[in-house]
């Protein structure tokens, strides 16, 4: 528990999140005294992997294995039941904590709470609005990425922003590993920059919508690779895309997952170990340094290449 010398009261809290990134964020508003989570609103359970296993989604897990109890998993926002216990509690409270929580939220939902509500982006707004900032940010190689604190409005990531912290992407960052540095930086600033906003020692200043750049839902399909494109930019895309949905191509008929990629420039011609290269629309090639076949198991570029000579 995070002990603060105030005087100032409990900040009464509603958190709303889904997956692994708001965890942590969640983790920390709990641990510290100065707020107090009368309720976690996630995603209903969902069947997961081949066999449809009915899973609980992370921030589930979480809150239960927190000792809290009033969790509500509701398909709409306007499940009559739900919406019930929303529209009494809501305003009962000073805000609602939204991180990756994987809705849109309307007027009435908005206006509940007596400051509004309060998300965490895994972005440095305006840049990458939308819904895979962190795979954006790699794959379009921007040297650097960060999480905001802003205030949610009607529109997609548009709110006014109370602040940022940034981190450098590395050559070597994928999506995984850019996604857990920026889940514990957002966990890091959100209870020091909430108790501000909650004690109005901050104000949100709003977007530069003229530098605003968006990013999609994910799906599948968008790991298949062309190889027109230029191989800087697939390598990217593997590493953006790691660990869904993956970077992938068909080969003989079959999908085969590129796990870890490098770059062969046309100018090297030092002599070469056994590679796995596929041209690419640049001139350079793209080494398949680590793969998986179709129902196979992870092998290198050199085994993969030696078995289908």
């Amino acid at each position: 528990m995070t002990h603060r010398l105030t005087d100032s009261p409990t900040h009464r809290l509603i958190f709303l999140g889904t997956p692994d990134f708001a965890v942590p964020s969640l983790n920390a508003l709990a641990k510290d005294d100065c707020f107090d989570i009368v309720g976690v609103v996630t995603q209903p359970d969902r069947p997961v992997g081949r066999k449809g296993v009915i899973t609980p989604p992370p921030v589930k897990v979480a809150a239960q294995k927190l000792g809290m109890t009033t969790i509500k998993q509701p398909e709409k926002l306007t499940d009559p039941d739900f919406k019930a216990w929303i529209e009494e509690i809501g305003p009962t409270c000073d805000a609602f904590i939204v991180v990756a929580y994987g809705k849109i939220f309307r007027d009435w939902f908005i206006a509940l709470p007596k400051q509004g509500l309060i998300n965490v982006h895994a972005s440095l707004l305006p840049r990458w609005r939308g819904a895979s900032p962190i795979n954006a940010a790699i794959a379009a190689g921007d040297e650097k990425s960060g999480v905001c604190i802003m205030k949610i409005t009607e529109g997609m990531d548009e709110g006014p922003v109370y602040t940022c912290a940034e981190t450098p992407i590395t050559s070597n960052d994928t999506g995984e590993s850019l996604h857990d540095r920026l889940a514990q930086l957002g966990a890091d600033l959100l209870p020091d920059t909430l108790l501000k906003i909650l004690e109005h020692q901050i104000e949100a200043k709003p977007q530069d919508s003229s530098n605003a750049t968006y990013c999609k839902t994910l799906n599948r399909d968008d790991g298949k690779l062309d190889f027109s494109k230029p191989a800087a930019e697939l390598e990217r895309l593997i590493r953006a895309y790691t660990p869904w949905p993956g970077g992938w191509m068909i080969h003989n008929g079959k999908r085969l997952k590129i796990l870890k990629a490098s770059i062969q420039e046309s100018t090297d011609h030092s002599p070469q170990t056994l590679k796995l290269l596929i041209p690419c629309g640049d001139g350079n090639s793209l080494s398949l340094d680590l793969v998986q076949p179709e129902g196979g198991k992870v092998m290198t570029g050199a085994e993969y290449a030696r078995g289908i000579r």
